[in-house]
């Protein structure tokens, strides 16, 4: 997610303080400050304008209806975050009950989940990547470790363990589909995982 510009946090409590008290031109700047962020997390997420436009209204209509429930200690960029990543996951959802959504988001199913597979090497999040393959099974495992953490061909991997590359594919399609629905049981991912996670599991 993109950083915001720089406020400062004695700016931000007093801005806050103002939003709980029921000041509409603190809300005001708070959508100011933030919307064309959300704007653009929520456009890589959902790819479509019209979408965006109705996460991007509910998002600050929460943000005014819970004002009462803010704390000015806390960020309230990460809050608006979290609430538009749940709007995410809940148009995903959607998507799967819902043939025209479903067959709008199978249009970047493969863009997607590069997304994830991206976010998921990136350094901070590695943990959580080894921790799902750590649950495969042993071989698989050892197949999925060279294909995807060291790099090795299929033809590599084949020669190195002394089964066929057929047999490195089916261990590789496997284990993606494993970990797709290991992340999509974890809510508390990033809505970049979980929300593509489920969309790959409509296919």
């Amino acid at each position: 997610m993109m950083s915001s510009r720089g406020h400062e946090p004695d700016d931000e409590r007093a801005l806050l303080t103002r939003l709980k008290e029921g000041d509409y031109e603190a809300f005001e700047e708070i959508y100011a400050r933030y919307y064309r962020q959300l704007t653009g997390n929520l456009m890589k997420l959902l790819k479509n304008r019209d979408l965006v436009g109705e996460a991007l209204q509910e998002i600050f209509i929460r943000l005014w209806n819970n004002r009462k429930n803010v704390d000015p200690e806390k960020p309230i960029k990460a809050y608006l975050f979290r609430i538009g990543e749940n709007l995410v996951y809940d148009t995903f959802r959607k998507a799967a009950r819902d043939e025209k959504m479903r067959a709008y988001f199978m249009a970047f199913t493969t863009e997607a989940y590069e997304h994830i597979e991206k976010t998921l090497f990136e350094k901070e999040n590695r943990q959580m990547l080894y921790n799902a393959i750590e649950k495969l099974p042993p071989q698989r495992k050892k197949v999925y470790s060279l294909c995807k953490l060291e790099e090795k061909s299929y033809k590599e991997i084949s020669e190195m363990l002394g089964i066929s590359t057929a047999a490195v594919n089916d261990h590789v399609t496997k284990a993606n589909a494993f970990l797709k629905e290991y992340f999509s049981s974890h809510p508390s991912l990033p809505a970049l995982i979980t929300a593509t996670v489920l969309l790959g599991n409509l296919s």
